[in-house]
């Protein structure tokens, strides 16, 4: 386990990923990270140079030219973690890197550990330890979504909102705990009607960012779609049609896939994990018969499902019952027409006469746009954009858990007039919740687990 007494020393790492590019960046972070930095750069005193300037020279180990490289100078308190931080910009050679990093080694610098540089951040005060988990977050976002809301919390969206939470807090238990040293008095610092609404607002901040970890979980995790229904359906063409590639064989034949088809596919910035499966059908046929199995657990672990039928030979009455089984599932489904090519506008109204379908044709990508709108709207309700605050992270998630159940404890309190100690009790065990997700109440065993899976070199 790495003490908090460690961060007295100077760090280097590779900050840029490994592989072959025109360009690698070193960072060194530490007392003596320009002093480093120095002894190993030819023409020019860097010590005497201001900070959050760019220097051009010769990286040099005895009398060995290692490169020719950019040096970037931020001292400290301005700079990422609050130390003097040095960014040497090298030819993107591992070679030419390492060696970098050996005579940086050398001079008096080890190695970081993975996310060392954002716990600096933390300890410095530069970042709280929601934001310093947002960029984490924000360096793995592989979507639009998740790049937004990382960047969200990341900037501060989250820790404002909590911040506020305990600041109000803060000052409503210093006045009941206030009351407390004049209680043969019988006075009231602490106006209780005040107090009520607080907690009333909290709880229904705090009921909101808890709800928006569904949508949080499926920005980071993505979403699972299972296509299901009968054999002949089109679902292999439908799959192909989402993916605009012809993914999955198809044929006239019923029942030709046999085992599940999953491809993943990136739409308005989430990704779906589309599942084909096999037909749903009794069958005696005993590889067809695991098939259908394995369609019908897909299904009950989707987190949406598609039900594509044949428009052309499926009845309203056969569609309705699917809709009650899938209703009773408590899924969230979307119901496909599909063939739309092979029938007519006005028989289709006929034939399914006030039922929520979309009519598609998947031979011919007719309305498949309109379904992929119909996939988004069923996981973000419009929720998604750069001024929502999302949760995705199960700590935080955890956390606000327990902050709901001592908001509930607070009000209650108040309902039944008790003591204010009590009630400053309360207070007290709620701000220590908020403290666990802002970085205010850790420990080191905490910290060194969020920051080892920070990649090296952030």
């Amino acid at each position: 386990m790495q003490s908090f007494s460690d961060f007295n020393d100077t760090i280097v790492a590779i900050a840029t990923p490994p592989g072959v590019g025109a360009i690698g960046v070193l960072r060194l972070s530490g007392n003596k990270a320009i002093e480093i930095a120095d002894s190993i750069f030819i023409h020019k005193d860097l010590v005497a140079q201001p900070s959050h300037t760019l220097h051009v020279g010769i990286i040099k180990s005895n009398d060995e030219v290692i490169d020719e490289v950019v040096v970037s100078l931020f001292k400290n308190p301005k700079s990422y973690t609050g130390e003097d931080v040095v960014e040497i910009s090298c030819h993107g050679s591992s070679v030419i890197q390492q060696k970098i990093i050996d005579v940086c080694i050398e001079k008096g610098a080890r190695l970081a550990k993975p996310g060392e540089f954002t716990q600096r951040a933390f300890l410095n005060g530069k970042l709280d330890l929601t934001q310093a988990e947002a960029v984490a977050d924000l360096i793995a976002s592989n979507t639009e979504a998740s790049r937004k809301t990382a960047l969200q919390n990341m900037r501060g969206g989250f820790s404002n909102v909590l911040k506020q939470l305990r600041e109000q807090l803060l000052k409503f238990s210093a006045l009941i705990e206030l009351e407390l040293d004049f209680s043969q008095e019988d006075v009231e610092f602490a106006d209780r009607k005040q107090l009520y609404n607080l907690i009333t607002d909290a709880e229904i901040t705090t009921k909101d960012l808890l709800q928006s970890f569904r949508l949080g979980n499926v920005i980071r995790n993505g979403v699972q779609v299972a296509i299901i229904g009968k054999p002949n359906a089109g679902k292999s063409t439908l799959l192909n049609a989402l993916l605009n590639e012809n993914r999955a064989i198809v044929s006239e034949i019923a029942g030709t896939t046999r085992d599940t088809i999953e491809e993943v596919i990136n739409i308005e910035g989430i990704l779906f994990r589309l599942i084909d499966t096999a037909g749903i059908r009794t069958s005696t046929n005993e590889i067809e018969s695991i098939g259908v199995e394995k369609s019908l657990d897909k299904m009950r672990t989707a987190d949406i499902v598609i039900y594509l039928f044949d428009c052309a030979h499926e009845s309203n009455e056969q569609i309705v019952e699917e809709q009650q089984t899938l209703l009773s599932a408590n899924k969230k489904f979307i119901l496909i027409g599909n063939k739309l090519d092979l029938m007519n506008a006005d028989d289709i109204d006929k034939k399914f006469d006030e039922m929520n379908i979309l009519f598609i044709s998947a031979k011919e990508h007719t309305h498949v746009n309109i379904l992929k709108k119909q996939i988004v709207e069923k996981v973000t309700s419009g929720n998604i954009n750069a001024e929502n605050i999302i949760i995705t992270n199960s700590r935080h998630f955890n956390a606000l858990q327990k902050i709901n159940s001592s908001l509930i404890d607070i009000r209650q309190g108040l309902d039944d007039k008790i003591p204010g100690d009590l009630i400053a009790l309360d207070i007290r065990q709620c701000l220590h919740y908020l403290g666990e997700i802002t970085g205010q109440i850790t420990n080191e065993d905490q910290l060194d687990y969020i920051f080892s899976k920070f990649c090296i070199g952030k």
